[in-house]
C-alpha cells in the first residue's frame, strides 16, 4: 500500500491541481494536509479578511475531498515539522505541493526537503499551481526576468498554455490519520462586513457567471469605477481557490476582445510574481532606487490616518477607502488613484500604504500588493516613474456621474455634476451644508512637493 502526502498552502482546491493529480495517480492513498503554522501569521499573513475567507476555502476543500471519498487533515505548529510526522505516521515515500513565490515559500520548502530527505521520503514541488507561467521559464537573455511588462506579455502570450486537469473521482485516505478542526469563519473577530464568501465552489460558480455574462463587455467597461464590470475573482486566485491557467483556459475559448482583456490581467499577475521569484528583497525593498525620500513626522502621519479613514477631502479617494473597509477588496482602479495619492501627492512612503493594504484585502497578495504599490510610487517596473494621477480627472474619466463617489461617501449623497468631485468649490451655505473635509493638500502644492522631493524641480 503506497501512501503520498499532498501539502496544500495557496492551492486550496481539486480541480486543475497537478499535486494532487500526481499524488492519486503515484499512490493507492492520498493525505490531503493544510497546515495552519503560526510562521505564516507572523509574517503577515493574519488579517481578519484573509482568515475568514481561508476558512470558507478550506470548509470548501474538505467538503470537495470527502465527496470523492477522501478529507482534508489539518495541522498546527510548524510545517516543516507537522509534515514530516505525517509522513512517517502513515508510511508516505513521497510529498507534492505547489512551487512557491516568496522567500518565505521557498525557505519552507527547502527546510522540507532536507528533513524529508533524511526520512527517505522525496518532495516533490510542483510549478504552474499558482501561476499561469512558472516564474523564470520566460526571461530575457541576459537577466533572470522581465523588468517591463510589454516584451514579458509578449513571450508570455506565444508560450503554450497546459490544458487544465480534472478533478479525481476518487480518493482514498488512511482511516488512522488524525486532524485537527477544519476552521470556520465564524470564529474570525473584526471582517469587513460585505467580504466575499470564499472557498472553490463560490469561486467557480463566479467565474462561470463572469464569463457568461460580464466578459464580452470587460474591455470597455473593466474601468467603470460604478458599473463595477471586474471580475472579483482575485481572491479566489490568491487563495489558489481557482487556477488561473483554467481561468486562462476558458476565457480563451470564448474568444474576442474582452477575453484578450482579462487574460492580459492574468499575465500582470504573473509578471509581478516572476519579478518577486527573481527580486525578493522587492517585497519591502525599494525595486528601484529613486532620488529623494519620504515626508516623515507628525504631519505625514496625520495625512496617512486621514488617507485610511477615507477623510482626505478628494472624494474619489476616500470612496475607495471605505469601500476597502467595508468590502476588504478595492476596484484596481481605485487601487490606483489611492496609491498615487499617498505615494505621490502626499509624498508618504509606499510601504506604509501597502502595509495598511494587506490588513484588508481579502486578495492582499505580496507579489501583487507590494510591487502594484511599487509600480504605482516609481519605485518598481514603471518606465514612468514620476507620473502622477490627479484624482479629480480621474474622477471625471472614471466615475464621470459621480455614482460611485455617491454610493461609498454619503455626505456627498445630494450633490450632482461637478461638485460631486469638487465639493470645496461649492460657496457660501452650500458649502457649509455639506459636512466634508476640506483637502488635506492643494493638488498642484502636492505636485510641486513631489517634483522637488525627486529632484526635478
Amino acid at each position: 500500500m503506497t501512501v503520498s502526502v499532498v501539502l496544500y498552502t495557496s492551492d486550496l482546491r481539486v480541480h486543475d491541481h497537478p499535486p494532487l493529480r500526481a499524488a492519486a495517480q503515484g499512490s493507492d492513498e492520498v493525505v490531503p494536509v493544510f497546515v495552519r503554522d503560526p510562521a505564516v501569521d507572523r509574517a503577515g499573513f493574519a488579517a481578519p479578511n484573509r482568515l475568514a475567507f481561508l476558512a470558507d476555502c478550506l470548509e470548501d476543500l474538505d467538503r470537495s475531498l470527502r465527496e470523492r471519498g477522501g478529507r482534508l487533515v489539518v495541522g498546527e505548529g510548524d510545517t516543516v515539522a507537522e509534515v514530516r510526522a505525517l509522513a512517517r505516521r502513515t508510511g508516505a515515500d513521497e510529498v507534492h505541493m505547489a512551487a512557491g513565490i516568496t522567500a518565505f515559500a521557498r525557505r519552507r520548502e527547502e527546510r522540507l526537503r532536507r528533513a524529508l530527505e533524511e526520512d527517505g521520503c522525496r518532495l516533490y514541488v510542483h510549478d504552474g499551481v499558482v501561476t499561469v507561467v512558472p516564474p523564470g521559464d520566460v526571461a530575457p537573455q541576459g537577466s533572470d526576468h522581465y523588468a517591463v511588462f510589454t516584451p514579458y506579455h509578449r513571450r508570455w502570450a506565444a508560450e503554450p498554455l497546459r490544458t487544465p486537469f480534472t478533478a479525481p473521482r476518487r480518493l482514498r485516505v488512511p482511516s488512522d490519520v488524525r486532524s485537527e478542526p477544519v476552521p470556520r469563519r465564524s470564529a474570525v473577530a473584526d471582517v469587513s462586513p460585505a467580504l466575499l464568501a470564499g472557498g472553490e465552489s463560490a469561486g467557480r460558480r463566479r467565474l462561470a457567471s463572469w464569463l457568461s455574462a460580464r466578459l464580452d463587455t470587460y474591455e470597455d467597461g473593466h474601468d467603470d469605477l460604478a458599473g463595477d464590470a471586474t471580475s472579483r475573482l482575485s481572491p479566489y486566485l490568491h487563495f489558489g481557490a481557482l487556477s488561473a491557467t483554467e481561468a486562462a483556459h476558458r476565457a480563451g475559448k470564448r474568444g474576442g476582445a474582452g477575453a484578450e482583456a482579462f487574460v492580459r490581467q492574468l499575465c500582470w499577475r504573473d509578471f509581478h510574481h516572476q519579478v518577486l521569484a527573481a527580486r525578493p528583497a522587492a517585497a519591502g525593498a525599494d525595486y528601484r532606487i529613486r532620488p529623494g525620500g519620504w515626508r516623515v513626522g507628525a504631519d505625514a502621519e496625520a495625512d496617512l490616518a486621514a488617507w485610511k479613514e477615507g477623510r482626505t477631502g478628494y472624494p474619489l479617494v476616500d470612496a475607495a477607502m471605505r469601500q476597502l473597509a467595508h468590502e476588504g477588496w478595492m476596484h484596481n482602479r481605485g487601487r490606483l488613484i489611492t496609491a498615487s495619492f499617498l505615494s505621490k501627492t502626499l509624498c508618504v512612503d509606499w510601504r506604509e500604504g501597502a502595509r495598511h493594504f494587506l490588513g484588508l484585502l481579502v486578495d492582499g497578495d505580496i507579489a501583487n500588493n507590494q510591487l502594484n504599490w511599487q509600480w504605482v510610487a516609481g519605485t518598481g517596473t514603471d518606465t514612468r516613474p514620476n507620473r502622477v494621477l490627479n484624482p479629480v480627472a480621474q474622477a471625471k474619466r472614471y466615475d464621470p456621474e459621480g455614482r460611485y463617489v455617491r454610493r461609498w461617501v454619503p455626505e456627498l449623497a445630494g450633490l450632482e455634476g461637478p461638485a460631486v468631485h469638487e465639493p470645496w468649490r461649492l460657496g457660501g451655505s452650500d458649502r457649509a451644508a455639506v459636512d466634508y473635509p476640506d483637502p488635506l493638500i492643494g493638488l498642484s502644492e502636492g505636485l510641486e512637493r513631489f517634483r522637488r522631493l525627486r529632484g526635478l524641480s
